[in-house]
């Protein structure tokens, strides 16, 4: 029988997950709305907050269902919409089953047939996020308070070291940006979605500071990154 990314059992495999991260969600919303009553703040304000909340995911889960798209090229529907769906980063994600599909001289433009390449990117997937699920409990109190100290003793060089560090993870995807730059305008692709979203973000800072639209920092990021994408989809078969 012929493996199929988009087979049945992965269908009812990704239903299950899915249904228990709704479940989880189901379950810490009501002991919230209950500990809220609890607390004594008003039905009306609980049920604002849940509304703007839910509100405010409808940018970051476009972002999600753009990013379970274009995985699904060559993964499937099943994987990705587990993988999405539980850690939601296109950012390490598509990175990772990329450079899996390098590593074993495949390409990423069709669907994937073989099930052991597709099992060792799922690994790969699986076992690079790891860290960050066992690491932050361990570390997070240590890394919390050194950087509090920091921060305490100069806010200036506190704020310094928050920057570098998130620059610090940002350029470890640069690499994948300028891997293809000597292959003609094509390999620049990923160096014109980069400045659009780069501009965006840009666009959005400027409005958020000089016309006071606070609520656009909750959006800055998924604006971005769909307008990066949308930019993306549209310059790549003119170019490519």
């Amino acid at each position: 029988m012929n493996f199929n990314v988009n087979s049945l059992f992965l269908y009812g495999v990704a239903v299950c997950v899915i249904l228990f991260v709704l479940a989880q969600s189901v379950f810490f919303l009501v002991r919230s709305y209950r500990r809220g009553k609890e607390l004594g703040i008003s039905t009306a304000k609980l049920r604002k907050t849940i509304i703007s909340t839910a509100v405010f995911t409808i940018a970051p889960a476009v972002s999600i269902l753009i990013g379970i798209v274009t995985l699904s090229k060559f993964l499937g529907i099943p994987l990705p919409w587990i993988r999405m769906s539980v850690i939601g980063a296109i950012t390490y994600e598509l990175p990772a089953a990329t450079s899996t599909a390098n590593a074993l001289g495949i390409s990423l433009a069709e669907t994937i047939t073989d099930p052991k390449t597709y099992s060792a990117i799922a690994w790969v997937m699986t076992l690079g996020i790891l860290p960050s699920i066992i690491l932050p409990p361990i570390l997070m109190k240590k890394i919390q308070g050194g950087m509090i100290k920091i921060k305490n003793k100069d806010s200036k060089w506190g704020d310094m070291f928050l920057t570098s560090m998130f620059l610090g993870m940002i350029s470890a995807f640069l690499g994948m940006v300028f891997a293809d730059v000597r292959n003609g305008l094509a390999g620049w692709i990923p160096i014109f979605v980069l400045l659009v979203s780069a501009a965006i973000m840009a666009i959005c800072g400027f409005l958020i500071k000089k016309c006071k639209m606070q609520w656009l920092e909750t959006y800055a990021l998924a604006i971005s990154m769909v307008g990066a994408m949308v930019f993306a989809a549209v310059i790549t078969p003119l170019i490519g």
